[in-house]
């Protein structure tokens, strides 16, 4: 079994609490919009990192990181982005693709409003942990946690991180 820890558009910030929320994952996978290099060396100090590039990214972090990353994580194929949109909206960017050959499990950032849905017409699961950074348009800072044994995606908890102004 691998315990992930998922988060997106941190922005430059990173909570000081993930040490906590996440001492007891496996990996911490960062769906863009990382803001600073030095959030993602912080998360590294923390576990494995899986990360992708968003759109405010500069280019330290393009040079470093992909815009997509398509990995198995056990039985599970995963996709991870920061712009793919939704079942139902997928952006263009990924909607040929996502069509042609679903992976079981596709994530992306950039709303910043948290999404756990299952599409049913391509048979994946959809994950948005939302913004846990303090800049952008949400009201509460989010993340993710959950599992993967085998082929199965389990455990999902919603991590919420009060509002956004820093405590």
């Amino acid at each position: 079994m691998t315990r992930i820890g998922l988060l997106s558009d941190t922005h430059s910030y990173l909570d000081e609490r993930f040490k906590v929320l996440f001492k007891d994952v496996d990996e911490i996978w960062h769906a863009g919009d990382i803001g600073d290099i030095r959030v993602l060396d912080q998360l590294r100090q923390l576990k494995p990192v899986r990360a992708v590039y968003g759109n405010i990214d500069g280019t330290d972090l393009r040079q470093e990181l992909k815009a997509h990353e398509r990995f198995m994580c056990e039985g599970v194929d995963v996709w991870m982005t920061h712009i793919g949109g939704y079942p139902g909206k997928y952006d263009n960017l990924v909607k040929g693709q996502i069509y042609k050959h679903p992976p079981k499990l596709f994530i992306s950032g950039h709303s910043h409003i948290l999404k756990v849905i299952y599409d049913k017409k391509l048979e994946l699961l959809h994950l948005n942990p939302g913004a846990c950074g303090i800049s952008g348009f949400h009201s509460v800072r989010t993340a993710l946690r959950f599992a993967i044994d085998g082929s199965e995606i389990k455990d999902m908890e919603v991590i919420e991180l009060g509002p956004k102004a820093v405590e």
